[in-house]
């Protein structure tokens, strides 16, 4: 739903307004084409075949069309234009002073198809207070609250972000996020308002509250084996498979109607994922190694021995969730280990 007092057609409305006031057809009809106003969006090539003209001469139209448009707003104090101004910049402020376009009508209109997004970036470009970022490989197209920043500024912003996680290498919270940037001189009034600016670019993405690289699984996982770590992470502990696979299905993730069984395959061939008792998993980040519960009572054993068998037993628990009789059953294996003294045992190495 629409957090804005403005409709849809509200905002169409004064765009065709606005529209109506260019007096010449060709210009009018490069910024319907440019901008998608009736429900396709054109690139210059295809404007340009269209018309008959070069691509370079249909940038040179929609801009100076632009230019002029916003001369006559400004002049002739538009009050519909005003109205529907102010409501895009306070969806902007509640958004972060940045937003994706598409974000950005989805809060204004509650939908975000290519007319939408069309009439309100052609409003913006028309506004003193907003800048229109556009889009290619590694910028969404976005819309900001700024008085004196271009384009071009806005975006060096951006690769500034990008650059400062990279140095940082791993996923940081948003006002993590803040501090790293307010470290490396950029200056944004809320951990609000630097997420809004990273969230423009194509090489940075969040999840559940982290932002990082978009290559990092932690914030962007792309497959299986990446959305069991990120569950297993969140959760802090051993967990069942069974419990594993109900996280990663009730998960905000792409494709995640994945069966239990699939997931139980990606623990059993992952590096990171150690088996810890019946169906119980663990990451190996948390300490946890791969092996029978007799290779973890010969480890032990080679840090310190001999020890008693309590000991052992509670070392062996520490990093397994298995019985104790499954312990003193793998202690009685005489090919491994031999009993010292009473209770006390060492690795048999005859």
């Amino acid at each position: 739903m629409s957090d804005a007092n403005v409709t849809k057609q509200e905002l169409e409305s004064v765009a065709r307004k606005v529209l109506a006031a260019i007096d010449r057809p060709r210009e009018r009809e490069v910024i319907e084409r440019r901008f998608g106003l009736t429900g396709t969006r054109e690139t210059l090539e295809s404007v340009g075949e269209t018309l008959g003209i070069t691509r370079e001469r249909v940038r040179q139209i929609e801009k100076a069309t632009l230019i002029r448009t916003k001369i006559s707003l400004d002049d002739s104090k538009n009050l519909a234009f005003d109205a529907v101004e102010m409501e895009i910049v306070k969806a902007l402020h509640e958004l972060g002073r940045a937003a994706k376009t598409d974000i950005l009508a989805e809060k204004l209109l509650g939908a975000s198809d290519i007319k939408a997004r069309g009439v309100i970036t052609f409003l913006a470009e028309l506004s003193n207070k907003m800048v229109v970022t556009t889009e290619n490989d590694r910028y969404y197209p976005a819309i900001v609250l700024s008085d004196d920043k271009e384009d071009k500024t806005i975006k060096q912003s951006v690769d500034k972000i990008v650059d400062a996680l990279k140095k940082h290498g791993e996923p940081t919270s948003k006002d993590g996020l803040f501090k790293l940037i307010s470290s490396i001189g950029l200056k944004y009034e809320h951990p609000d308002e630097t997420a809004a600016i990273a969230s423009i670019s194509k090489q940075i993405a969040s999840l559940d509250g982290k932002w990082g690289l978009i290559k990092w699984p932690l914030v962007n996982p792309r497959n299986i084996r990446d959305k069991i770590y990120i569950v297993l992470q969140q959760a802090g502990k051993p967990t069942h498979f069974s419990d594993i696979a109900i996280a990663v299905k009730s998960q905000n993730f792409r494709r995640n109607n994945v069966t239990e069984q699939a997931i139980h395959n990606e623990l059993i061939k992952d590096d990171r994922f150690i088996l810890v008792g019946r169906g119980i998993y663990a990451l190996s980040e948390w300490g946890y190694k791969k092996g029978s519960i007799t290779d973890v009572i010969r480890d032990i054993l080679k840090e310190e021995s001999p020890l008693h068998r309590e000991e052992i037993v509670r070392r062996v628990l520490k990093v397994r969730q298995v019985r104790e009789a499954t312990i003193l059953l793998n202690l009685q294996n005489q090919k491994e280990f031999k009993r010292v003294a009473k209770a006390q045992y060492a690795l048999d190495e005859s």
